[in-house]
């Protein structure tokens, strides 16, 4: 069989396309196979499908296709182009790849088949391609899932911000708590970034969101509460924000009381930082007994970490009302305790209290978006993203794929 039989069957072309000529190059080690069309082909125009006669062609391109072996392989041919009545001079479509794309189908197939099994920089080397290049096919990619994308109604939303560069640069990152995906991503955390998503749901998918779980951003909460309705009793401000404000008063006590400790020359708080941070069920069974002495000693720092202990099971009761209750003990110790970042925390839940207990009645937390979080951090942190900055030039809203 001639090759340029073989490359017929091997891609498949269908008329009025066909294989003219195959060339070896052994210097460069690449298959280079040029392609042509009868000459008294028709073809359709790409805006309204019309069927008109060839107008012209265009310089002739190349695509990368399937390797054969070590070798490259390079699809050349001058596209077609039609003159059409109502939109004027149009390049026609090709079979074995997307208008505008250097590659072809099946290419692109197997490279996102290569990304979904390793990371942008590991892809690129196994494909023999640029990062820049390997980047684009994964957002061309995610440019068709979105296109292809069907409108859902997502009845429970994780609503978090993520750093995503020096100079305090966030993005807003919207999840999809039920599938544990990322549905959303607009840079910088405005109101105006969340406004984009909730812009972008129909009537049926706003009316149909039940809970949004956020952290105390303002322009989060004022954004959902112009486009949710009833939102007052939909947004759930997340326990782990609130316990970290927590972990961050408790590390502020330590702080404080170390630094008074160390101008008496006592060590006693040297090297605990991390024991405070520990829940008691989770703390390290190495650290336990000397854990256990400096309770006994009545620390500042030790009482600190008591009332965040109590504060953690206040999501533990079932019902509202014993949690309400919880809450009101919790809140005369933590005031009374005399320790100004705790006084400070428990006084910022205080005025954010009938969206924290609404927890109750949707029971959802940020826990999925922390988690997603942390997987854009790990891309954050490849080289290959920390060289270009592709995160900062990338569009201002995109959306991600199902």
């Amino acid at each position: 069989m001639r090759d340029v039989d073989v490359f017929t069957k091997l891609l498949a072309l269908k008329r009025p396309w066909g294989v003219e000529q195959v060339i070896f190059d052994e210097k460069e080690k690449s298959v280079n196979v040029f392609l042509h069309h009868r000459g008294n082909a028709r073809f359709r125009c790409p805006q309204c499908g019309a069927v008109l006669p060839l107008h012209d062609h265009t310089p002739s391109r190349r695509w990368r296709h399937l390797d054969h072996g070590s070798w490259l392989t390079w699809l050349y041919a001058r596209l077609p182009r039609v003159n059409c009545l109502f939109h004027g001079v149009q390049r026609v479509r090709v079979p074995w790849a997307l208008t505008g794309a250097r590659f072809t189908l099946e290419f692109e197939t197997h490279a996102i088949d290569t990304l979904l099994e390793a990371d942008v920089l590991g892809a690129a080397r196994l494909l023999r391609l640029s990062w820049h290049e390997t980047w684009g096919v994964m957002e061309r990619a995610v440019a068709r899932g979105l296109k292809a994308k069907r409108r859902r109604v997502i009845p429970y939303l994780g609503v978090d911000e993520k750093s995503i560069a020096k100079r305090h640069r966030y993005a807003t990152v919207v999840c999809d708590l039920d599938r544990g995906i990322i549905d959303f991503v607009a840079f910088d955390r405005k109101k105006t970034s969340l406004d984009a998503f909730y812009q972008s749901l129909s009537p049926k998918q706003l009316a149909g969101i039940r809970g949004v779980a956020m952290d105390m951003w303002d322009p989060f909460i004022a954004s959902t509460r112009q486009y949710v309705a009833d939102a007052e009793a939909k947004i759930v401000f997340d326990r782990f924000h609130i316990m970290k404000k927590m972990l961050e008063a408790v590390d502020a006590v330590r702080k404080a009381e170390h630094r008074r400790l160390t101008a008496e020359d006592d060590d006693t708080l040297k090297g605990t930082k991390y024991f405070w941070f520990y829940s008691a069920e989770n703390f390290p069974a190495e650290h336990k007994k000397r854990f256990a002495s400096l309770k006994r000693m009545h620390l500042q720092t030790a009482r600190a970490w008591a009332i965040k202990e109590s504060l953690r099971d206040l999501w533990r009761y079932q019902r509202r009302g014993w949690a309400l209750r919880h809450w009101k003990a919790w809140y005369r110790w933590a005031t009374r305790s005399r320790l100004k970042p705790v006084v400070k925390v428990a006084r910022m839940i205080k005025d954010h209290l009938p969206n924290v207990l609404t927890y109750f009645d949707h029971r959802i937390t940020n826990a999925m978006s922390e988690g997603l979080n942390s997987k854009i951090q790990t891309v954050k942190k490849t080289p290959a993203a920390s060289a270009t900055g592709s995160i900062s030039r990338s569009p201002s809203t995109f959306t991600a794929a199902a």
